[in-house]
């Protein structure tokens, strides 16, 4: 039989880190290490097993997500039918004519995906793979935001983005979820992640927020922006659905 440590086995362990790194696309070992109360060689070695096995990215203090990171070469991303289903609530909200901001993640891509090529619109992104899928849609102007590539959010961070962002009034940005409470708000695990979204979020007279209903309990310590700075919140849920109380008030819900 598996040997357990801290009373949990081993394949426990791994079901819960690739649940954790499938909502939050990075994973730090010494989170893991507090969460499931084990060492962080252990942890270390589980990240190690998970890479082998090629369900995860390791890197340096802990994971990434694979279908985050090469979402154009999976078959399999997590949640994907829930995705859709925000994807083609969020995709009604763009009309002709509109300046829009986005980031990165799987869920942006399905969206990004939907969009009717019969839009004429004009999309600024700090995500190097979403300029390429806007491309393909012929009448959209895409103008991808330069600087440094963040390897976990798989956005543009530092200086060069945020100010061209300052330079831009958008009339819809789309974020995708990190860390989302109806207390905390919006919320990252990196300071550079956190400052460019805060900026998307400044840059833009709305703000869409896609996100799966899993993650809308969770919180990081880095702020984006507070719950009352959402206009939209988009999930795969009925807007009518109770788990979504605590973010009535202050958010229209799709």
């Amino acid at each position: 039989m598996e040997s357990s440590v801290g009373g949990m086995f081993k394949n426990e362990r791994h079901a819960f880190i690739l649940k954790q790194i499938n909502l939050h696309n990075k994973v730090l070992s010494s989170q893991l290490s507090k969460e499931l109360e084990v060492s962080e060689d252990t942890i270390r070695r589980d990240l190690a097993e998970l890479a082998e096995a090629g369900e995860i990215i390791k890197v340096h203090g802990g994971a990434l997500s694979k279908s985050y990171h090469y979402p154009a070469h999976q078959t399999s991303v997590y949640a994907q039918e829930e995705k859709r289903m925000i994807a083609k609530k969020a995709v009604e909200l763009i009309q002709n004519g509109m300046v829009v901001l986005t980031e990165a993640g799987t869920t942006m891509l399905e969206m990004v995906r939907m969009i009717p090529d019969n839009i004429e619109a004009t999309f600024f992104t700090v995500s190097p793979l979403m300029s390429l899928e806007l491309a393909e849609h012929p009448l959209l102007t895409v103008i991808l935001l330069g600087g440094q590539i963040d390897n976990s959010a798989q956005i543009t961070v530092g200086e060069k983005p945020i100010s061209e962002l300052m330079q831009i009034r958008a009339d819809l940005c789309f974020l995708g979820v990190n860390g989302l409470n109806s207390k905390a708000g919006l919320t990252e695990v990196d300071w550079k992640v956190a400052q460019v979204k805060k900026t998307m979020v400044n840059s833009a007279s709305k703000l869409a927020v896609l996100s799966i209903s899993e993650k809308l309990n969770s919180e990081h310590k880095m702020k984006v922006c507070d719950v009352h700075s959402i206009d939209y919140l988009i999930t795969e849920l009925d807007p009518a659905d109770k788990v979504l109380n605590g973010f009535r008030k202050n958010v229209q819900l799709l």
